[in-house]
């Protein structure tokens, strides 16, 4: 069966007037003869072409700018590093504003021809196939953690404690440091002991100056040097530790190699983690305690050296970069980074927006807190490693408050009590992980009921090995407790303070080991086990650190005199006589405890540091009120804005 073919006919050709109507009605029997889809196909690029024209259109008059910009160069009109002008010519400012006028018409007549097609195009499209909505602008990387379910307060208790700006460059007004305790004034008025510890950093500080000057790392035994990051490390790591002891002299020549010597164009990779909380938080509190804008100068330097590392597909940041190349990457041993390195810059960065005004450093970390926020746990408990590709924990990675898992924990709290509170899903996220802490990983040791914190092996089985590190976790729950949080904190912190000096005192150096296992049989002897590849000092600060923040907290003279016999006991064992300090390898033989020939930049950051304020007869040097201090000793202010 034939059926019947549209077509078209087109006539081309000249007549005359008198069949000018006919033509007309040949043409539109020819539009109407045309298929649906034909006419719908003719309207769709009628619209197009005018769509195209409303933009292309306004670029016909696009010399009113260029003769305006072209005028501004020939008059030699001045701008400054940003822009601004700095001055005009009366007559300039009169063509300026006549320009400014002809573009803000010009831009009203372009917005009512876009009204005018949008309309036109809202009566086609009942013809035209519908293509959907358009895509949705992509989530605001801010905002990304948020949980869309949440109430509005909740929102905003995770925007970072910063001007709300946007922009990669958002400013907000710097603050300055409160230097207002005179330091040096009370440095002549130590007590015996404090005096004790002052002349040991002295004595530490000697050999330093005599055999690594400007060096990372003294080994007083062979009287040698040897580099890390290459930027000094112990005499960056030990200014703010000069201040508050009222070392002037000590002071005074540290400073004058910072502003003299110091530079980070040094081709060597560094962890972010390490160098962030060392050299970065150690000028950050030198510049809050003495106002000296040469650290603060040095702090702006390194930040922007490490902001490289920010630059992953993840959230999460490399844990190490090359200082003079800005190459950053995963470490060298393995794909994943630790879990508390990349969650204990948080505080510094946090600071340096603080006092610099610049939001990038605050916006680089809280993107790395939100994420590690919106990541699943196990009771608020996280694995030691996180890929920075994926972004993702390794799921069967340990769970531990040791070695990499740490100070993630600390920094929880210590986050929201920087931000004066505020940051409150730092707090909620560190109160999860305690319960889940007090819930899986608090056990008793036999006989002695000591109360410690194991590890779950592969996130599943535990195991009664507590590091030296874990110490921290007294004064952290005691901190927490006394910026309001449940008292039981307190009593665990108490515990567990307890128990760390015992890993002192149980041993014939009264040094306590690297590692100690608890032992967990109902017949046991001893609670204390110390493998041998485990009895080593390294002159760790953990448990000092927390004996300071609980007699702040309580009062209470027994952690002064644990303090006091923790120090005697480094005195004896670790002092080299001519100069320094070193590590020992074995805490269980008085007799040859064996040095390992270092002293690490920490033992005059922070050891010597809280042995120091643990002695301290006077509450307001560095009040825990007005200063939070970071995982490596140096405090840094509170926010109270």
């Amino acid at each position: 069966m034939s059926g019947r073919r549209d077509y078209t006919a087109l006539h081309i050709g000249l007549g005359d007037r008198e069949d000018s109507s006919r033509k007309k009605q040949s043409f539109l029997r020819s539009w109407y003869r045309l298929s649906r889809l034909q006419r719908t196909l003719i309207l769709s690029v009628l619209v197009l072409m005018l769509l195209c024209s409303a933009y292309v259109v306004p670029l016909w008059f696009v010399d009113i700018e260029d003769t305006s910009a072209e005028f501004g160069k020939k008059a030699g009109r001045q701008k400054s590093l940003y822009g601004d002008v700095i001055h005009m010519t009366l007559e300039e400012e009169e063509r300026l504003a006549m320009n400014a006028e002809s573009a803000d018409k010009l831009m009203a007549l372009k917005r009512k021809a876009r009204e005018r097609l949008d309309n036109m195009a809202q009566d086609i499209k009942k013809e035209l196939a519908a293509d959907g909505e358009g895509k949705k602008p992509p989530l605001n990387v801010i905002d990304a953690p948020v949980d869309e379910h949440e109430e509005k307060k909740d929102v905003e208790q995770i925007v970072p404690p910063v001007d709300e700006h946007v922009g990669d460059k958002a400013k907000v007004s710097a603050h300055k440091p409160r230097a207002k305790f005179d330091f040096f004034a009370a440095g002549k008025s130590r007590n015996v002991k404090q005096q004790a510890v002052a002349d040991a950093f002295k004595h530490a500080w000697k050999a330093y100056k005599a055999h690594a000057w400007g060096h990372d790392e003294l080994h007083p035994i062979s009287k040698k040097h040897s580099e890390w990051f290459g930027v000094g490390l112990t005499l960056v790591d030990a200014v703010d530790t000069m201040v508050i002891m009222g070392l002037k002299e000590e002071y005074e020549e540290s400073k004058e190699w910072v502003t003299d010597k110091l530079t980070f164009a040094v081709s060597r990779d560094v962890n972010l983690f390490e160098i962030t909380i060392r050299v970065l938080g150690g000028m950050l509190s030198s510049y809050h305690l003495t106002g000296e804008e040469i650290f603060k100068q040095r702090a702006v330097e390194l930040a922007d050296k490490l902001l490289p590392c920010f630059n992953s597909q993840s959230k999460v940041p490399y844990s190490d970069v090359n200082l003079l190349t800005g190459n950053a990457h995963a470490p060298r041993w393995g794909p994943d980074s630790s879990t508390s390195e990349v969650t204990t810059i948080q505080l510094e960065f946090r600071d340096l927006s603080k006092v610099t005004g610049d939001n990038k450093y605050a916006d680089a970390v809280h993107e790395v807190s939100m994420h590690v926020h919106d990541l699943p746990k196990q009771d608020g408990l996280v694995p030691i490693f996180i890929n920075a590709n994926s972004g993702s924990f390794r799921s069967t990675a340990t769970i531990t408050l040791g070695a990499r898992g740490d100070s993630y924990y600390e920094y929880l709290l210590k986050q929201w009590i920087q931000s004066g509170k505020k940051l409150t899903v730092f707090k909620d996220d560190y109160v999860d992980a305690m319960t889940g802490v007090k819930e899986r990983l608090v056990r008793k040791s036999e006989p002695s009921k000591l109360t410690f914190i194991g590890e779950l092996l592969s996130g599943r089985n535990f195991s009664p090995k507590m590091d030296h590190l874990v110490c921290f976790l007294a004064g952290t729950l005691a901190l927490g407790a006394y910026n309001g949080l449940d008292k039981s904190h307190r009593t665990l912190g108490e515990e567990l303070a307890y128990t760390c000096y015992q890993t002192y005192a149980r041993q014939p150096t009264r040094l306590a080991p690297e590692i100690t296992y608890f032992n967990l049989a109902p017949e046991a002897k001893e609670d204390l086990i110390v493998k041998p590849l485990d009895a080593h000092n390294l002159l760790r600060p953990e448990t000092v650190e927390s004996l300071f923040v609980l007699y702040r907290v309580t009062g209470d003279q027994k952690y002064r005199d644990w303090g006091w016999q923790m120090f005697l006991a480094f005195e004896k064992h670790t002092k080299i006589p001519d100069g320094g300090y070193s590590s020992i390898s074995n805490v269980k033989d008085a007799g040859n405890p064996r040095f390992r020939d270092k002293m690490e930049s920490f033992f005059l950051s922070e050891t010597l540091k809280y042995f120091y304020l643990l002695f301290s007869d006077d509450p307001g040097l560095i009040p825990l009120d007005e200063y939070v201090f970071n995982t490596e000793g140096h405090p840094l202010p509170i926010d109270r804005t």
